[in-house]
């Protein structure tokens, strides 16, 4: 399947035949890619795909083991990112690669020659950043230090940089995942005047309504191939979706329209004041409840203390000040089995970190909680039969996609881990679910699976508390959605009743709901 580009706009890049190997692991088979003058070229595909390995050739940080790079033409060897920078490719990072104690003008400056020679030329490269700003309505004080920035303000900082450098070729990975819609659209239309310009990006998103919105071309990959390019006009979501993972997974089905359920607060917090890791307080007097039988979504922008929130309620972090109740127990004092023996089952941000042991097997972790139960030891000894026969059950019920029960957990995808998380603590059988960011970095069929599992959850009468960063998520899943704005609950808002404009200015900081609409009327 292939599309053409837009018009008859030159190829300034061209990768043919490309291939790279990793020990075990073949990431690219012989993909062909090309963008052309003044285009948003997407490149789509599952984890594991091979989008990020392709990206990282281009930009100097993996060498090929075959195929060819053109550009304009001419084939090229990039073998560092300075030597990409060279030749006018820039890339906007997903964690952005900036020094937060210098200002904007250093941090755009930084590696780059003076005309002063050993002196700093911070004048000349402030100017300069001012004509970038005026020319691409990116507003960014040059003696701004970066740390005091948000985090729409940094990713604009990163494209100062590679508009200073004069980049051509703009490759974006994930560059709306910690935005604002306000800042989402911001950004759209700093882009949309650099494609004007002739400038041409490669932009990595699992936003399925982003890419169809901002993409002139999306080329597919899956399993590390080329599985074709297609036109925004002749391609519908479920369409893309079925070309990304092989199969047809169908529309997702969002949560049923109508009121909140009424039943028991499962879950209590009351004036909840938590202090972040550099002293100040993150989380300041929150108070919220959660039913049975209800799906409660916490949105914000990262680092408004969200995290801090759940690592709180999940006993990792303690507060300064305030009660958490799981059914009734209060959860002073607690720690993280504690917290799991009183009701509580916990899906972590970090996965990686804290939900999972990487070089355990898959059994290993979906034991990690249980292994003292009767029914898996016996007088000190693990009752192997027993573990393999219910670990089994656990990857088959929750489709955890592995190679076998002895696979090394490290192994897995993002989304297959993320399954194994959920399965481990849905076993203790939780009457408060708490899951932070649960579809952050994984593909559209694994998103969609765990989204079902979570409304089949509440449907079974737990109490569901969903913090996430992507907005399109907690208005598809939740009954209620609470925002979280600078440590605080600054407004609640029905998922069916509110607007993503509304929630946007909310995550913003700019406006709340009215009086009373707030974290006191969610305390109950």
């Amino acid at each position: 399947m292939v599309a053409k580009g837009p018009g008859d706009a030159p190829v300034v890049l061209e990768m043919q035949g490309i291939t790279k190997r990793f020990p075990g692991v073949l990431a690219n088979d012989h993909v062909d890619f090309d963008v052309r003058s003044g285009e948003v070229h997407t490149l789509f595909g599952e984890n594991g795909a091979g989008k990020s390995t392709l990206m990282s050739i281009l930009y100097g940080l993996h060498r090929a083991d075959e195929g060819v790079t053109l550009l304009d033409g001419e084939p090229v060897t990039i073998g560092s990112p300075a030597e990409a920078i060279r030749l006018g490719i820039g890339m906007i990072h997903q964690h952005f690669m900036l020094v937060p104690t210098l200002t904007v003008a250093e941090n755009v400056s930084l590696g780059l020659a003076s005309t002063r020679g050993p002196l700093k030329d911070t004048r000349r490269v402030s100017q300069r950043i001012e004509e970038l700003s005026s020319a691409y309505g990116i507003r960014v004080n040059p003696a701004a230090a970066v740390w005091q920035l948000s985090v729409g303000e940094r990713q604009r900082v990163e494209i100062i940089k590679a508009l200073y450098r004069e980049a051509r070729l703009l490759i974006l990975d994930e560059p709306t995942a910690v935005l604002t819609p306000g800042e989402v659209d911001d950004l759209f239309r700093v882009l949309a005047q650099m494609r004007s310009d002739g400038r041409s990006m490669v932009f990595i998103s699992h936003k399925l309504r982003e890419v169809l919105a901002l993409s002139d071309r999306i080329t597919v990959l899956r399993a590390g191939r080329n599985v074709g390019t297609v036109l925004p006009a002749e391609v519908s979501e479920e369409r893309l979706a079925e070309l990304m993972v092989g199969r047809h997974i169908g529309a997702e089905r969002p949560s049923p329209q109508g009121p909140s359920p009424a039943g028991e607060a499962l879950l209590r917090v009351r004036d909840l004041v938590v202090r972040g890791d550099r002293g100040a307080d993150t989380v300041t007097g929150v108070s919220l409840d959660v039913r049975a039988g209800e799906i409660v979504g916490i949105a914000g922008v990262s680092g408004n203390g969200q995290r801090e929130l759940a690592e709180a309620i999940a006993c990792l972090r303690s507060p300064s000040r305030g009660t958490i109740r799981v059914g009734g127990v209060d959860l002073a004092g607690r720690n993280a089995a504690g917290a799991r023996r009183a009701g509580l089952g916990f899906v972590p941000e970090e996965r990686m970190r804290d939900g999972v042991i990487g070089d355990f097997s898959v059994s290993e972790n979906l034991m990690l909680v249980d292994a003292a139960k009767a029914a898996f030891s016996r007088w000190g000894f693990l009752r192997g039969r027993s573990i393999r026969s219910y670990c089994a059950e656990r990857v088959s019920t929750f489709d955890v996609r592995t190679p076998g029960l002895e696979t090394p957990t490290r192994n897995l995808s993002g989304g297959n881990i993320q399954k194994l998380i959920l399965a481990r603590e849905l076993s203790g059988n939780p009457k408060v679910l708490l899951v932070a960011q649960p579809t952050r970095g994984i593909d559209v069929a694994a998103t969609r699976y765990i989204h079902e599992r979570l409304r089949e959850q509440a449907r079974k009468g737990i109490a569901v508390l969903v913090v996430s960063e992507d907005l399109d998520e907690v208005i598809n899943l939740a009954d209620r959605i609470l925002v979280m704005y600078e440590g605080r609950i600054i407004g609640e808002a029905g998922a069916r009743t509110t607007t993503r404009e509304a929630l946007g200015l909310m995550l913003a900081g700019v406006a709340a709901a009215p009086a009373g609409a707030a974290a006191g009327s969610s305390a109950g």
